[in-house]
């Protein structure tokens, strides 16, 4: 028989009784409070034919317990089951990364994502505003960075193929930014939902939107470029005149006012060298900080953003290339390259979140690209997220013990609006909902009945999913 309500992420401990909780206003029948019983990461849920009561070890742990009677009401029409549940995550990091770079998202289509976020119980939303196509956060003293980085004057339309001959433009300027008020609205907004805000200043690659709004931050000033209007990788990359880190101190630590969660993420991917190889100027700062490979000069700006970042009590996070050169002990990992990466990290004592692209791209095509919209490239099923393996074979017991948790990543260069988000989106992140939880096994077949289930709720919440295949 099946249980009276699927609920997705699966709680650890369900066990549906007799009779339903009859009511109209569930909310206000609930009755919350804090256990110091029980772990700080458990809540337990007990609905009865008198009401229904939330216990946990800590706040965060409430908002989980929220979340998952959230599930149960939504669509309840005034008969609850009765269920006692017990239940805690498996990782302490359970993300979605969103590119709101490459295409700009309103505030309240990311306010629609966390919704649905809280609803899986997912409880970091990693926000990406910064890259060559596009600069999206609001620096004071910098006016150039909305102003002119936030724009591009058009898109690359179709695939970006090697012959450039062959590219076409939409010819349409696209754009955006946020302010610092409405971050910070979007960071409380969050909060009440069990999500922490994480945001991205991705340098000192990716950084082409910034030099573009101010050429005396790159490494050859009267070559002045505009924002980036294809995808891949810019050769622009940040200078390393005084300058510049001036400008990264007063950058990160705006950021980090805006933002009170105790990460920073740095980016540190794919920063090609060739520009400081060319640079006279580069090759002086090398000698003058006792260096000797260009590629060197990449850690001296994880070790300086880190020094800024821990004076405002934050840790810095970086994309998986940051192992490559000298880096502070506390950096957290986020590995995206290849699965091996997640026991290189570990194997250093590095803590690491797990993002890894085989199974945690979500810009990836779900099926047959003929039978999808267009996508960066790639296949991965709802099936392969829920199955595949994210952790590799021979990872030890101290290892395993340094993966804070799982993250999908949503990188938007094919997603030119909040449709297109949310489409790639679910339900595949329902299946890593389910895995960073730690939900109990079950065979994918049953997942997917219980999935079904569960999809008028994100119907509810407006959500434009990719339907399931018959």
């Amino acid at each position: 028989m099946p249980d009276p309500i699927a609920l997705v992420p699966l709680p650890r401990s369900v066990v549906w009784s007799e009779g339903t909780w009859e009511t109209t206003d569930p909310w206000e029948g609930l009755s919350v409070g804090l256990n110091s019983d029980l772990p700080l990461t458990e809540y337990s849920l007990s609905i009865s034919p008198q009401g229904a009561a939330l216990t946990a070890g800590s706040e965060a742990a409430l908002a989980d317990g929220r979340n998952t009677f959230a599930q149960i009401v939504t669509g309840a029409n005034g008969s609850i089951p009765c269920v006692t549940i017990a239940d805690s995550p498996k990782y302490a990091w359970r993300g979605l990364h969103l590119d709101v770079a490459r295409h700009f998202l309103p505030v309240e289509e990311i306010e629609t994502f966390l919704d649905a976020m809280a609803l899986h119980r997912l409880n970091v939303l990693h926000l990406h505003l910064t890259d060559d196509q596009g600069w999206r956060v609001e620096i004071k003293g910098y006016p150039r960075l909305t102003e002119v980085g936030a724009w591009r004057d058009q898109t690359l339309v179709g695939r970006m193929d090697a012959d450039e001959d062959s590219w076409t433009f939409d010819g349409v300027r696209h754009g955006g930014s946020y302010s610092q008020e409405e971050l910070k609205g979007l960071v409380e907004y969050a909060r009440k939902r069990g999500i922490m805000i994480v945001p991205e200043i991705d340098l000192p690659g990716h950084m082409q939107a910034a030099v573009a709004a101010y050429p005396e931050l790159g490494n050859f000033p009267e070559q002045k470029v505009g924002v980036r209007e294809v995808w891949g990788i810019s050769d622009h990359v940040l200078g390393v005149s005084d300058q510049v880190f001036d400008f990264l101190r007063d950058v990160l630590t705006q950021v980090a006012a805006i933002f009170p969660a105790p990460y920073i993420h740095i980016g540190g991917d794919e920063c090609p060298t060739g520009e400081w190889e060319r640079s006279t100027a580069a090759r002086a700062r090398l000698n003058e900080w006792g260096l000797t490979r260009i590629s060197e000069i990449q850690g001296r700006f994880t070790t300086y953003a880190s020094e800024v970042l821990r004076e405002h009590g934050k840790r810095v996070i970086a994309w998986d290339e940051v192992l490559e050169t000298h880096l502070p002990d506390d950096t957290i990992i986020m590995n995206w390259r290849d699965p091996a990466g997640v026991t290189t990290a570990t194997d250093r004592g590095f803590q690491t979140i797990v993002a890894t692209s085989d199974l945690l791209y979500l810009d990836h095509y779900q099926a047959a690209p003929a039978d999808e919209p267009l996508a960066i490239g790639g296949r991965t099923t709802l099936e392969d997220v829920y199955t595949g393996r994210l952790l590799p074979k021979k990872l030890g017991g101290d290892q395993e013990r340094l993966i804070l948790g799982l993250q999908a990543q949503l990188w938007s260069e094919y997603l030119p609006d909040a449709s297109a988000f949310q489409y790639m989106a679910f339900p595949r992140l329902c299946a890593l909902a389910e895995r960073a939880w730690g939900s109990p096994a079950q065979s994918y077949a049953e997942f997917e009945e219980r999935l079904r289930a569960h999809l008028p709720r994100l119907d509810a919440f407006g959500i434009r999913y990719r339907p399931l295949d018959d």
